[in-house]
């Protein structure tokens, strides 16, 4: 959890979403429509974006996750965060974390050359990293929702991420 080893031990119905919240005190990711559809509970397992609101915890069992808390290292924000801050891109907040995940899995995503619904289709997968343009970016982070419309400056710190 967050680059430390946890033992923990939980009910098998239990939620990543509800053990991170509830007995870890991580309450970064939050729980916003709980059926996968907003992406405020967005983390990452290893190293892919996962909404935790649909995966069971006991099902994460050795797996590596990273929250909103642990994307900081060292003392100095993730360039995704600095972004976020430098562009004011978020007004309420609720889905920010949330975003923040889902930006730093769409950096790896692209970086392993893995298309999304706007790449170029005679663009070969996997060969090569998949250019993050505006139209990218947008589609990439559509899973998550932002109640209070801050997408433009979402977008474009994301895109200053990638530069």
């Amino acid at each position: 959890m967050n680059g430390a080893p946890r033992d923990l031990t939980v009910d098998h119905r239990a939620t990543l979403l509800d053990v991170l919240r509830e007995d870890l005190g991580l309450t970064g990711a939050k729980k916003g429509c709980d059926h996968g559809q907003c992406g405020a509970c967005t983390v990452l397992v290893d190293g892919r974006r996962a909404n935790s609101c649909l995966l069971l915890a006991v099902a994460q069992d050795g797996a590596e996750v990273i929250t909103v808390e642990g994307l900081a290292a060292g003392g100095e924000l993730h360039p995704v965060q600095q972004a976020f801050l430098d562009r004011d891109a978020f007004q309420c907040g609720y889905c920010t974390p949330g975003q923040l995940c889902s930006a730093v899995g769409v950096f790896a995503e692209a970086a392993a050359g893995h298309p999304s619904h706007v790449t170029d289709p005679a663009r070969p997968a996997g060969r090569g990293p998949v250019e993050l343009t505006r139209e990218e970016i947008r589609e990439r982070l559509s899973g998550n929702l932002c109640r209070c419309g801050a997408y433009p400056n979402i977008v474009a710190a994301v895109e200053d991420v990638t530069r």
